[in-house]
């Protein structure tokens, strides 16, 4: 099957880049460029995407919002949007996991990178970060919770609630950044019981996939920030 890539980014240089490099893929194809997140939005819709390589700061309508009109949209709801961003350290990046994203990529990252990224976020997987970064998310998620406490939902702790004892403990591992073998030699199970673990525990929280079920963790108090 071959992945349908949308490319959402203001500068028209960097999409030809991107193009180039996604369509010599013989698993992947560019369906759609656009320069703003209204644009990014419609041609979601219009090319069914699988894939929308997203930057934050577009004129207009920003990547951020675009990525939570598409994670609203029931119509969408089979799209992952990996974000973009020059910078991996970024206010930006948090808010776009609770828009919906499945993770980020720095926009410095090499080809085979991108290309992994795509093929993670196609198959229904989180981009938490790349290799080099791993766990960047789930830090900056402490922090964001460490500095208000009005910021834990409630609602998310309650529906923790619904996971059995080995489902937390596999939601706490996910929220550290660890793949599914990591966690299956850590809790001395297979893959595949974590794999279904993992796909439960998003069932029963109403996540998107892995980044999302990172921010419950954090957002609900399961998970703490570690004193670093």
């Amino acid at each position: 099957m071959t992945i349908r890539v949308l490319l959402a980014d203001d500068q028209a240089l960097l999409r030809s880049a991107f193009r180039v490099l996604v369509d010599s893929e013989p698993d992947m194809e560019v369906v759609g460029e656009a320069s703003d997140g209204a644009e990014a939005v419609r041609l979601t819709r219009e090319q069914r995407a699988d894939v929308v390589l997203m930057d934050i700061r577009m004129p207009g309508t920003d990547g951020l919002a675009a990525t939570r009109m598409i994670s609203a949209d029931p119509a969408l709801a089979a799209v992952r949007v990996v974000i973009l961003t020059t910078f991996e350290v970024d206010d930006y990046v948090v808010q776009s996991l609770r828009a919906g994203a499945s993770g980020f990529l720095g926009k410095g990252s090499e080809p085979d990178e991108l290309l992994n990224a795509i093929r993670i976020a196609a198959e229904g997987e989180a981009l938490l970060s790349p290799a080099a970064t791993k766990g960047l998310i789930a830090r900056f998620l402490a922090q964001e919770v460490a500095a208000g406490e009005a910021d834990r939902d409630p609602a998310r702790a309650e529906r923790l609630e619904s996971l059995t004892v080995r489902e937390r403990e596999v939601l706490v591992q996910v929220a550290g950044g660890h793949s599914n073998d990591e966690i299956a030699e850590r809790l001395e199970v297979s893959p595949l019981t974590v794999k279904t673990h993992v796909n439960r525990a998003m069932a029963k929280l109403g996540a998107r996939d892995r980044a999302q079920l990172v921010v419950t963790a954090y957002e609900s108090g399961l998970v703490r920030p570690r004193a670093d």
